[in-house]
């Protein structure tokens, strides 16, 4: 049964593209007790039979950055919001945010000329806006820090057909924008200025490997319990 009337804690997995983590996420969903969501890309591939989103964006940027943007914002709102009152849990893990969104991705859209300064703008405006109402403050962030080129082999080896033509100049932008946000803690809005953050180096193999796996639990669960002041038997699961 979801918990009604208790506040769901809210974790969130952040990283670049091809950071790891959707496999990072599937180990916290077979051995911690939480609810895990992924990234709506279903939604993004086929907005109700009439096109893939995500290839157009990434075939045509300037063209398509702010409709994206704005549609990414949207899905992972309600994708958040749909799997919270079906939660059976007290704690909520998500696929990157709409902070990550705005931080990295569409901030890098603007200052590299995809997006004009009007779009930036609204962009701004409607996002504060929603966030006061329909967004729930994280309780803490858990960065997978991974270097661009061990990003750029992840893409090439899964094969993704709309990261193809990803370069490798791209991931490195996006690199810069989360190290600003996350590690440096550069231009934040006031909502997520004391969010803590655990970063975890990704660079490794970890999804064969059991022991860096349960070293990665625990670090989790330490994090919940030093950093949130939150008791581990949140996660009642037992490790692998």
């Amino acid at each position: 049964m979801p918990h009604l009337n208790k506040k769901q804690r809210l974790l969130i997995v952040e990283g670049n593209i091809g950071a790891g983590k959707s496999t990072f996420l599937k180990i916290i969903q077979e051995n911690l007790a939480c609810q895990v969501v992924f990234e709506p890309h279903e939604m993004w591939q086929n907005i109700s039979g009439k096109g893939n989103l995500l290839d157009e964006f990434y075939k045509d940027k300037h063209r398509w950055s702010y409709t994206f943007q704005s549609y990414a914002f949207i899905t992972r709102t309600l994708a958040q919001k749909k799997s919270a009152k079906e939660n059976p849990h007290l704690t909520q893990v998500l696929e990157r945010s709409v902070f990550s969104d705005k931080y990295c991705f569409a901030k890098n859209l603007y200052e590299s000329g995809q997006m004009s300064d009007l779009e930036w703008t609204l962009y701004q405006e409607w996002f504060n806006w929603f966030f006061e109402d329909y967004v729930q403050k994280p309780d803490g962030f858990i960065y997978l820090r991974t270097t661009p080129q061990t990003c750029y082999n992840r893409l090439k080896k899964r094969n993704r057909s709309e990261e193809q033509e990803v370069p490798l100049s791209y991931l490195t932008q996006l690199h810069e924008k989360h190290e600003n946000w996350l590690i440096n803690k550069q231009n934040l809005d006031y909502y997520v200025q004391d969010v803590p953050v655990l970063v975890l180096d990704c660079n490794k193999e970890f999804e064969t490997d059991k022991a860096q796996k349960n070293e990665l639990i625990n670090k989790i669960t330490s994090f919940f319990d030093l950093n949130l002041h939150c008791n581990k038997e949140i996660f009642d699961k037992n490790l692998i």
